[in-house]
């Protein structure tokens, strides 16, 4: 009995050693596991690279920088004057893209800011299609939730010709999809508590410059 005895302490002994061994073993590879780095890992996103990629762009338009277009392009009433027509192809290109008459938005820039890109108002909107943007003035704009226009571009970024107008006529043309209604779009773009002032100024800038 004390023969077998001493095989079972010895067989307790030498399975408690290896159990010992094994948990070192594995917590040792564990802490060499090389770390993920949350910022270069697109699997940490539910749906994975391909969606991060799209919503870089706003609306599938990629931010590639300025871009060049053609005087053939500019579909902007020559009745305009220079510092607005100047502006004709990018005018062009995005309201076209938005759906919008170039010449509607020409006139929308010719009251807002006179074609200026570096307009900055009283009330702190900016550029050609006079945004408020997050920060500055418009800053101090309170609403319900906090600031009126907390999740608008920086007013920097509003001073580029070509950021502002595709910003401008994305309000717009969304303006004009909610209300179904040039009008009342252009009411809801412009200052508030003006009624429709605002709306039928840019209007008849726009039936002046048409013909």
């Amino acid at each position: 009995m004390r023969g077998g005895a001493q095989l079972i302490v010895i067989g307790t002994l030498a399975g408690s050693l290896f159990l010992a061994i094994v948990l070192w073993k594995i917590s040792t590879d564990l802490v060499l596991l090389p770390k993920r780095d949350p910022a270069l890992s697109s699997d940490l996103h539910p749906q994975g690279e391909d969606f991060v990629k799209k919503n870089r762009d706003s609306e599938g338009e990629k931010e590639n920088g300025p871009q060049e277009f053609a005087a053939e392009d500019c579909a902007v009433s020559q009745r305009y004057p220079r510092k607005v027509h100047r502006w004709c192809g990018l005018i062009t290109h995005y309201a076209k893209q938005r759906d919008l008459s170039p010449n509607l938005v020409a006139a929308l820039i010719l009251q807002e800011s006179g074609g200026n890109p570096d307009a900055y108002s009283s009330s702190g909107a900016v550029g050609l299609m006079q945004v408020m943007p997050r920060d500055r003035l418009a800053a101090y704009f309170l609403c319900v939730n906090g600031p009126c226009f907390k999740d608008r571009p920086s007013k920097t970024e509003l001073f580029n010709p070509e950021f502002n107008l595709k910003y401008g006529t994305r309000m717009l043309a969304r303006l004009h999809k909610k209300h179904r209604d040039l009008r009342e779009a252009l009411r809801f773009y412009g200052p508030m508590d003006v009624g429709y002032a605002y709306a039928d100024k840019v209007l008849a800038i726009y039936d002046a410059h048409r013909q």
